[in-house]
């Protein structure tokens, strides 16, 4: 392995959007520093009910009605009703 190729790897503070803090080690920054989070779990839409979001908007329906819901085991039926509907 060649030397002096790699980062320097040190600790460094991570500071959520609520102000909480940890320490965890990273090659971001300088010994010390402290990355302030804009979006974490606690704010992302992903971890607080985006997928309430997606339902509401019908992207699942979208989905569902184009390929099937893999959940139900419609999706051979669904996509052989499509490929029937664009042959017409």
């Amino acid at each position: 392995m060649k030397a002096d190729i790699h980062p320097d790897y040190h600790e460094i503070t991570v500071v959520m959007t609520d102000g909480s803090k940890y320490k965890t080690q990273s090659t971001w920054g300088k010994e010390g520093d402290e990355l302030k989070l804009d979006v974490d779990p606690l704010t992302h839409p992903a971890w607080q009910g985006g997928t309430g979001r997606v339902i509401e908007k019908g992207q699942l329906d979208k989905f569902e009605n184009r390929y099937g819901s893999f959940l139900s085991g419609d999706s051979n039926k669904a996509v052989k009703e499509n490929k029937a509907n664009d042959k017409k």
